[in-house]
């Protein structure tokens, strides 16, 4: 294996969206990540499960997109022999990863202050609605929430008397993005202390952290910005315009751009002198945009594409799934890549955005199914025996 992770030993125990999407960051760059699901697989295998356009094999996609890359063992953690076999996988990790509700942790003997005991050079990660602490950490949250109250929704639609959700999940997301780097950065400090410690993302804290320049221009201003769709609050025109066969964008942020985009869209009254510098432009906007509508409905987004581009105008189509999943650009940077699954069968999803230079192999597994991996796991990396895999079977305590 060619991969920076290599060597790092993770036991993922997360469900949902968040967590699973974290821990399958640190398996795609190379980290042994052994999913730890109770006897009937954690509860993300059944959403989709049984839509016959979304799933395989009793798997949904939600399952099959944020697992690749793992091992399953099953373990009932309620059960003491369901703890200790745990503790014992402990001993031989690196990494524990979790997104349970506040508190959970702490009953399953699965908290730092308990596995650190077992092996002190453990990292533990919770990633949880708000934190591990504060006034009320433990009300449930999932990612609409995390993005309604982080601000995000607040500026996002075509007006403040419509606000939007993003189209995709950032609020988990966003929670398995910085759950990785949090793990990745105590990795690194543990190479020095040779001690590990505990990670606490919370969504809310992840969804503040991204309004960066925003939040900045607020506490500038004191005024709370508000949505104004796809346009800019200082670019003009920066926006999605509509062509004869979709849409495409625009993002005009320089004068020179500006005098670029006359010679693409041949327009009489952009010649106007005021519209040189980007004062005139915003106060003329509303005229530009519905002139730049008018004029780019009479031909399709490929004339203007190519025409903008030559140009060097920054612009782009607006891309349905199925046309980004199919970009040339995409393609060649390896994001779109094929799951074989143990059946024959294969599934494809998108690929890994990290590439590194030297350590860079891009290698992908297809999600497990339940258990797969218990024998394996427990005979090969713990010592157990035949006989004491098999009674622990017998007794409900681990599934395969």
């Amino acid at each position: 294996m060619n991969k920076p992770l290599q060597g790092v030993r993770v036991l993922d125990l997360t469900h949902m969206l968040a967590g699973p999407y974290g821990a399958m960051m640190l398996a795609d760059l190379g980290a042994e990540t052994i999913k730890v699901e109770p006897l009937a697989g954690e509860g993300t295998r059944k959403l989709l499960a049984n839509d016959p356009k979304n799933s395989l094999d009793g798997m949904g996609a939600y399952y099959l997109a944020l697992n690749r890359n793992k091992q399953s063992i099953a373990i009932d953690l309620k059960s003491p022999d369901g703890q200790r076999v745990f503790h014992d996988l402990v001993r031989e990790s690196d990494v524990v990863i979790s997104n349970f509700g506040v508190g959970v942790p702490e009953r399953l003997g699965i908290d730092y202050d308990t596995l650190q005991a077992i092996n002190p050079r453990i990292i533990t990660c919770t990633i949880t609605g708000f934190g591990s602490d504060g006034p009320n950490p433990k009300r449930p949250a999932f990612d609409q929430v995390a993005q309604a109250m982080g601000g995000g929704m607040s500026i996002t639609g075509p007006d403040a008397e419509h606000p939007v959700r993003a189209g995709i999940p950032i609020g988990d997301l966003g929670g398995g993005m910085f759950s990785a780097m949090g793990i990745l950065s105590a990795l690194v400090e543990r190479a020095n202390s040779g001690r590990g410690q505990h990670v606490d993302i919370s969504m809310l804290d992840c969804q503040v952290s991204m309004l960066s320049y925003m939040a900045t221009m607020h506490f500038l201003s004191g005024e709370d910005p508000y949505p104004i769709g796809n346009s800019h609050f200082v670019h003009v025109p920066y926006n999605t315009y509509r062509t004869r066969d979709g849409y495409i964008v625009i993002a005009v942020i320089t004068d020179n751009f500006w005098q670029n985009l006359k010679k693409v869209v041949p327009i009489a009254e952009f010649d106007d002198p005021a519209f040189d510098g980007q004062p005139g432009r915003w106060e003329g906007r509303d005229l530009i945009n519905r002139r730049l509508n008018e004029v780019l409905g009479e031909k399709d987004s490929a004339h203007w594409l190519a025409a903008l581009q030559a140009e060097r105008i920054p612009c782009a189509p607006v891309n349905r799934l199925s046309q980004a999943l199919n970009e040339e650009q995409v393609r060649h940077r390896n994001m779109v890549i094929e799951l074989k699954h143990p059946n024959g069968k294969a599934t494809r999803g998108v690929g890994n955005p990290i590439k590194l230079s030297r350590t860079h192999e891009e290698s992908f597994s297809a999600a497990p199914t339940v258990g797969q991996h218990t024998q394996q796991v427990l005979g090969d990396l713990l010592g157990y025996s035949d006989d004491e895999i098999q009674a622990l079977a017998d007794k409900e305590t681990i599934g395969r």
